[in-house]
């Protein structure tokens, strides 16, 4: 088919613009509950679907039954600057398995945005961020009994990453965020870091398994005091206490 004046160049420009896209649960301004930044209000990118199936998934209608549509490049970025909030937050499910991913930064960095990508650190991109938020997974996680056996397969075979992680902290600013529920995972935590290598205590962050109050006063019960015993930082839920285990917080 033949197309005069330039048109097949503007139709397939267009097919371009309409493959960027990543599909979007939600967008919202909250606090930032988690972290080094706790306190500090933020606008959220929640991307939707997962590589993973943690059992404990908090976010299920982001990775176990991911929901949303696809949103544009130019879109996103529209959606999360229409505050006037410096930080900006790109969580999911896992907003790493989007190839577009590196635009939307791009983007939001010229904004004068500070970025975070919270992700389990299982797929490696070279991304323009401030903070890697790194929250690689244990055995805790594996969905034994709550999903098929192929998925049990696969999170186990994909969950840890240690190559991948060691390569996003090397990109710039990170925190290690390990979601533990009893000691039995806080001693993996230890295994798992002296495998890892080359780490900055500071930024190793131990967070208490839970998506209620009552939750995670029972966690601290043991963890504060694991903490002070082993030098490392407990990362509470904040927004749990805040708003309730709740979308759009």
């Amino acid at each position: 088919m033949h197309f005069a004046n330039g048109t097949a160049d503007r139709l397939a420009k267009g097919r371009e613009n309409e493959a960027r896209v990543i599909r979007i649960s939600e967008i919202f301004q909250s606090v930032q509950g988690e972290g080094r930044f706790t306190g500090t209000p933020s606008v959220f990118i929640r991307t939707s679907g997962c590589n993973l199936r943690c059992w404990f998934c908090d976010t299920r209608y982001a990775s176990w039954e991911p929901e949303g549509d696809s949103w544009q490049v130019s879109t996103i970025v529209a959606a999360a600057t229409k505050w006037n909030t410096e930080h900006v937050v790109i969580t999911g499910g896992e907003p790493m398995i989007f190839d577009e991913l590196g635009e939307v930064c791009e983007e939001l960095r010229q904004m004068n945005r500070h970025i975070t990508i919270e992700t389990a650190g299982t797929i490696h991109r070279e991304l323009a961020c401030d903070l890697w938020s790194i929250s690689p997974k244990l055995s805790n996680s594996t969905p034994m009994g709550y999903a098929s056996a192929e998925w049990v397969k696969q999170h186990d075979q994909r969950r840890s990453r240690p190559e991948i992680v060691r390569s996003l902290m090397s990109q710039g600013a990170y925190q290690l965020k390990f979601v533990v529920g009893s000691i039995l995972d806080a001693e993996e935590v230890l295994e798992y870091l002296q495998d890892l290598g080359d780490w900055d205590r500071d930024r190793v962050l131990m967070m208490p398994r839970g998506t209620t109050a009552e939750e995670l006063r029972l966690q601290s019960t043991w963890l504060v005091a694991w903490c002070r015993d082993h030098d490392l930082r407990l990362c509470d839920r904040s927004h749990i206490y805040w708003f309730g285990n709740r979308r759009g917080t």
